[in-house]
């Protein structure tokens, strides 16, 4: 029998002794996928995680990544993983941090710095990378800065651009209802009551009800966007959900899943872009301030 050929192992300098550690990946990118592989993190976490990690690869060879609809399927520039112990690496990720807490939430900014944070211990641990380059970044505040509502102007603008029926029915039901954009996107089809525009918002039977309320050409929408469609979320991904989405977040006529915050939020930054005179387009909490029900 040959015997079996062992595997080189690269080593930094400086490295202290321990137990035998996987050759130090080249690229950037093959450390993400060596970290998620080893993570204990189910099907549906490790896509937003690879998403997350892979938006870091722009900032660290100095270049902004791509925002809103644009971000996802964009392919990242081949980053080597050494750039990570480089002295200027900790600076091209404060500055991605900062201007990537102008372009969307604050809690999507911090799970993103968080999942940074978490491989790039486990690469120092792996003895991949020496240092730690997000050492001095700090998570947003956790109140983001206030922003002003939509004008009415804004909202007619808004209402007149060129989108699906999903998109024109869940803004139309954020703006009628100024409800939370989590309680909007947690509707399920089976609970609204349409011919009275409302539907209970949060969990059934829940001690002092909340309602959401709409109006009828609102309701008009919803009605189109249902039809055929009796239960399951109200607004669903274009995509079918992955085999670990809970039973209660798919839809069980097209298999597809309940829409996420993140993604409601970079559509609505994607389309109102070149509506903003600043470019860098509003939040879903701006239109949420705008409506009647504000």
């Amino acid at each position: 029998m040959r015997p079996r050929r062992e595997t080189a192992i690269a080593q930094r300098p400086g490295t202290p002794p321990g137990p035998r550690r996987s050759a130090v990946p080249v690229e950037y990118a093959v450390a993400v996928d060596r970290y998620l592989a080893e993570s204990s993190l189910g099907a549906a976490s490790r896509r937003v995680y690879r998403i997350s990690l892979t938006s870091w690869a722009w900032a660290l060879v100095g270049r902004q990544a791509p925002y809103g609809t644009g971000r996802r399927g964009a392919a990242p520039p081949v980053v080597p993983l050494a750039l990570l112990d480089s002295t200027h690496a900790g600076t091209r990720l404060a500055t991605a941090l900062a201007e990537r807490g102008t372009q969307t939430d604050t809690r999507t900014v911090n799970r993103e710095l968080s999942a940074l944070r978490g491989a790039v211990a486990w690469w120092q641990d792996q003895g991949w990378i020496a240092g730690d380059p997000t050492a001095g970044l700090r998570h947003l505040p956790g109140q983001a800065p206030p922003v002003p509502a939509l004008t009415s102007g804004q909202v007619a603008e808004l209402f007149r651009v060129r989108a699906t029926l999903r998109e024109h029915a869940f803004w139309r039901l954020l703006y009628d209802s100024a409800a939370h954009v989590d309680d909007v996107l947690g509707l399920d089809a089976g609970r609204l009551d349409l011919a009275h525009d409302r539907a209970p918002a949060g969990r059934p039977g829940h001690p002092g009800q909340l309602w959401i309320h709409w109006r009828d050409n609102t309701g008009d929408l919803l009605r189109l966007l249902l039809a055929g469609r009796s239960a399951g979320p109200v607004f669903l991904t274009d995509r079918k959900a992955p085999a670990r989405a809970a039973r209660a977040d798919v839809c069980p006529f097209t298999g597809r899943a309940r829409m996420s915050y993140r993604r409601a939020a970079e559509i609505f930054g994607a389309v109102t872009r070149p509506l903003d005179p600043a470019g860098r387009g509003w939040t879903l909490g701006q239109l949420r301030q705008a409506g009647p029900g504000s």
